[in-house]
């Protein structure tokens, strides 16, 4: 609401003229001059109560109320009446009284600043803020569920047209970068395994290391990151820039579902293409392992490959691929999820965009290290 009242003094910066009684100096006359308005209050004036007031009487007869004015002025009342303060508002017109109620009954609905309440109070904060994520995360999982379980009956109504387009966006085009960082990734691991190694002439070992340690874990987590980063992100990008343009609304008013519209295809094509991006990530690894090993330290690229085999056998594969599927539901939920959750204006497609990215990975990292720990109790 924005109410303006008396248009007298409409440029004039907005003024507190105190006026004491000669009789009673607690008692005070407080006279609004100036316009009181967005314009009169661009420097705010001074409304420090002084020293020794004990009643305080208003008049705005000679000024310009509207609401930024009238909040000023009601919060001016509350710092008063805190100090010990009695205030008369009798001197208000009955259109600014009008006014003043409204914008007090408005700012007092309004939740309370946050306070700082510590470092506990922080990290309890940090607590909530994390486990009202993870509520929503559930939800959206049980969503999933609920709405495509019914699905894998019916695959004819699945939307295999989105999905082979994401199957390329998520997967093809990120063939690339995925086998250049795993492939020299799977170098550094040889460089650093080799500088150890080699001071015990045991070169050849190289082999299990980055063997292991790429089909295991690496390969299918650095995957997973790069896939968050990646391919998560364009996820809460795309439908938050829908959610922006009522897109995802228009589709609500057309009787169709956002979720099977916009989400399902894009979690069946992350769970298909993660395990391949994965598997094609501990080729490359084990190739930049290769190349350092042969090159650097003297292993035969042939004794190389023929070496793998006998380190490594289907059973350590598959512990790592296995995870895959796992981080796929869970980067594409995320990436979907934040979209869905976008309001307001373009800025809150960015602010979900990084939330996303971050969430993700934070969530690959944690499961990771859960499997790892799964498989160390139960021996694999």
């Amino acid at each position: 609401m924005h109410a303006m009242i008396a248009p007298s003094t409409a440029d004039a910066p907005a003024t507190l003229n105190w006026m004491a009684q000669e009789d009673a100096p607690e008692r005070r006359v407080c006279r609004l001059q100036g316009a009181w308005n967005a314009q009169g209050l661009a420097r705010e004036p001074n409304t420090h109560l002084p020293a020794g007031t004990r009643h305080v009487t208003l008049d705005a007869s000679a000024t310009t109320l509207d609401t930024p004015g009238a909040l000023l002025l009601v919060r001016s009342m509350a710092q008063w009446q805190s100090a010990g303060a009695t205030v008369d508002a009798s001197g208000l017109s009955p259109p600014q009284q009008q006014l003043l109620d409204l914008v007090r009954q408005r700012a007092l609905a309004l939740p309370p600043a946050a306070r700082r309440l510590g470092l506990l109070g922080d990290i309890g904060r940090a607590t909530l803020i994390a486990l009202d994520e993870l509520r929503a995360l559930l939800a959206f999982v049980g969503e999933l569920v609920w709405r495509g379980a019914p699905l894998l009956l019916q695959p004819w109504r699945v939307r295999w047209r989105e999905v082979i387009h994401e199957i390329d966006a998520a997967g093809l085009r990120a063939i690339g970068i995925i086998g250049l960082l795993s492939f020299l990734i799977g170098m550094v691991m040889a460089y650093q395994a080799g500088a150890t190694l080699a001071t015990y002439g045991a070169n050849i070992l190289i082999v299990n290391l980055v063997s292991i340690i790429t089909l295991r874990e690496l390969g299918p987590l650095l995957t997973a990151i790069l896939v968050a980063g990646r391919t998560g992100s364009s996820y809460t990008a795309q439908i938050g820039t829908m959610r922006i343009t009522e897109e995802v609304d228009a589709l609500r008013a057309l009787g169709l579902s956002p979720f099977e519209m916009l989400v399902l295809p894009k979690v069946i094509a992350l769970v298909i293409t993660l395990p391949l991006l994965a598997l094609f990530a501990d080729v490359m690894g084990l190739a930049g392992g290769g190349v350092v090993a042969a090159v650097g330290y003297g292993v035969p690229l042939s004794e190389y490959v023929a070496r793998i085999p006998q380190v490594v056998g289907l059973k350590t594969l598959v512990l790592g691929l296995v995870k895959a599927p796992v981080f796929a539901v869970v980067i594409a939920l995320v990436g979907c999820m934040q979209g869905l959750r976008v309001a307001g204006s373009a800025a809150a497609v960015g602010r979900a965009t990084t939330v996303s990215v971050v969430q993700a990975i934070f969530l690959v990292i944690v499961i990771d290290a859960s499997f790892s720990v799964l498989y160390n109790l139960l021996h694999l």
